[in-house]
C-alpha cells in the first residue's frame, strides 16, 4: 500500500509542475503529459481502491475472494491510459497547424525532474508488484512507465526545440509536438497491453505452460497418486486457484484419500507461495490386468 500512497502523492505533485510550467512557457507535450498526469492520479486512486478490496476475506456472496478487484483497477488503468494517448496525440497534431512558442530551459528541467523521479517510481513499484503478485501495483508501475516514455521524448522535443532556437533551425522548434505524438503512440501500445492482461484474467485464461508443469510434477510427488487426469489453474487476481483430478488406488479407505488429498495440497502450496487454493477431486484407480 505504501508504494501507491507515494504513488499518488507524486502524480500528484507532478501534475501541479508540469501543468504550470507548461502554460507558463508554452510547451504542448509538457501540457499533454501533465494532462496525462492528471489522468494517473484517478488511475492510482482506482489502484489503491482496488486492492483494497482485493484483500478483504472470502465471504458467502465471493467464496473465492476478492482478488479480482486488483484487475478491475488494472482494467480501469488501462482505460485511462488509453483516453490520455488519444488525448495527447490529438493535441499533438494540433500543433503542427499553429506557430510553435519558444522553448524554455524551465520546461527542459520539468520534464528531466519528472523522468527521473518516475523511472525510481517504476523500479520500485514493480518490483514490489512482481514480489506480491499484485495486478494493482504492476498496473501502477506499468503507469509510471507510461510517464517515462513520455518524459523521454518531452525531454528530446524540448531539446530539440532548445535547439532550433538556439541555432535558428525552425524545423527544430516541432520537435516539441513531434515528440506528443510519440508518446501518444508508446502509451497507447501499453494500454493495449495492460487491458489484454485485464481481459485474459477476467476470462479465466490459463496460468504459463511452466507453472502447470511445476504443478504437476509437485503432484506426482505424491506417491499414492496413479495419475493425473486434469489439472487447470487460473489467476484470481495476486493468487492462483489449482483445479486438479487424480487417481489413487481403489482399496484405500476415505481417510487415506483425505490424507492424499491434504498432501497434495500442502506440496503445491508450500512450493508455490501465490497459490491460494487447491480444489482436488479423487478418482479410483484400478491396475490393468
Amino acid at each position: 500500500m505504501l508504494a501507491v500512497w507515494i504513488s499518488l502523492v507524486s502524480n500528484i505533485a507532478l501534475t501541479v509542475m508540469k501543468l504550470l510550467v507548461g502554460f507558463l512557457f508554452g510547451s504542448p507535450v509538457l501540457i499533454a503529459d501533465g494532462v496525462h498526469n492528471a489522468g494517473d492520479v484517478i488511475a492510482t486512486a482506482a489502484a489503491l481502491s482496488s486492492m483494497r478490496i482485493s484483500k478483504l476475506p472470502a465471504d458467502d456472496d465471493h467464496p473465492y475472494g476478492h482478488g479480482k478487484a486488483e484487475v478491475l483497477g488494472s482494467g480501469i488503468v488501462a482505460i485511462i491510459l488509453g483516453l490520455a494517448a488519444i488525448y495527447i496525440g490529438y493535441h499533438a497534431v494540433l500543433a503542427f497547424f499553429h506557430e510553435p512558442t519558444e522553448s524554455s530551459w524551465i520546461a527542459l528541467i520539468a520534464a528531466a525532474i519528472s523522468l527521473i523521479w518516475k523511472q525510481l517510481l517504476y523500479v520500485y513499484t514493480m518490483k514490489l508488484g512482481r514480489q506480491t503478485n499484485s495486478k494493482g501495483l504492476i498496473a501502477t508501475a506499468y503507469d509510471h512507465l507510461a510517464d517515462v516514455y513520455a518524459s523521454i521524448a518531452a525531454v528530446i522535443g524540448i531539446a530539440l526545440a532548445l535547439i532550433g532556437d538556439r541555432y535558428d533551425i525552425p524545423l527544430l522548434a516541432y520537435g516539441d509536438p513531434a515528440a506528443g505524438i510519440i508518446v501518444s503512440i508508446l502509451v497507447l501500445k501499453l494500454a493495449v497491453h495492460m487491458a489484454q492482461e485485464a481481459i485474459d484474467i477476467l476470462m479465466e485464461k490459463t496460468v504459463s505452460q511452466e507453472q502447470l508443469a511445476e504443478y504437476t510434477e509437485l503432484v506426482r510427488s505424491v506417491p499414492q497418486v496413479m495419475r493425473i487426469d486434469r489439472l487447470r489453474a487460473r489467476e484470481h487476481g495476486h493468487y492462483i486457484l489449482v483445479d486438479v483430478r487424480v487417481s489413487i488406488p481403489a482399496e484405500l479407505s476415505i481417510q487415506e484419500g483425505h490424507d492424499i488429498s491434504r498432501s497434495i495440497k500442502k506440496a503445491i502450496m508450500d512450493r508455490c507461495q501465490d497459490v491460494d487454493e487447491v480444489l482436488i477431486h479423487l478418482n479410483p484407480w484400478y491396475p490393468v490386468g
